[in-house]
């Protein structure tokens, strides 16, 4: 028994999210982050924010992971190898990194370290699609476009699992 329900039932407006323009930078990502998640107690889950160019066109999203990966100075190629298995000396390596070359590196732009939008999806196409996109592109959100041009929402993981587990379970959607 396949659910009928489409992006359209299950989608969050955009402006439920916060949203940066691309050329903010990683420290202004940060104090987006920190106003809109942390202090406020709002946590939408995927913690991500909607990166957008100078026309309002959705570019593509950071995330928490997103921010700090950004923020690790690149290293010599040597400490680059060592691989984190856990052990001392690698924690004490990484955690290293995060200092006045962080510090510097996160006056770069956000577009630098966002993630593109590549896949999409349209308001009356079925939640089975978004899964399936999600799960195959390792996507916590989903960008959703009207007649394939106006960005109008996103659908996240959490939306599309209630979904479909509710269809596995045989619970009743309103």
């Amino acid at each position: 028994m396949a659910s009928n329900r489409t992006i359209k039932d299950v989608m969050v407006g955009i402006f439920e999210y916060p949203h940066i323009p691309y050329w903010f930078s990683v420290s202004q990502a940060i104090r987006i982050v920190k106003v809109s998640f942390l202090r406020s107690k709002k946590y939408l889950e995927p913690m991500a924010i909607l990166v957008f160019d100078e026309k309002y066109n959705l570019i593509g999203t950071v995330t928490f992971k997103d921010i700090l990966k950004g923020l690790e100075p690149r290293i010599k190629e040597q400490t680059a190898q060592v691989q984190d298995e856990g052990n001392d000396e690698s924690m004490n390596a990484w955690h290293s990194f995060f200092g006045d070359a962080s510090i510097a590196l996160a006056e770069k732009p956000v577009s630098d370290i966002l993630v593109p939008a590549k896949f999409f999806v349209e308001p009356g196409d079925l939640v089975t699609k978004a899964a399936y996109l999600m799960i195959r592109h390792n996507l916590v959100l989903l960008p959703v476009l009207e007649e394939k041009k106006k960005f109008i929402g996103i659908v996240r993981m959490m939306e599309i699992f209630d979904e479909i587990s509710a269809v596995l379970l045989n619970e009743e959607k309103e």
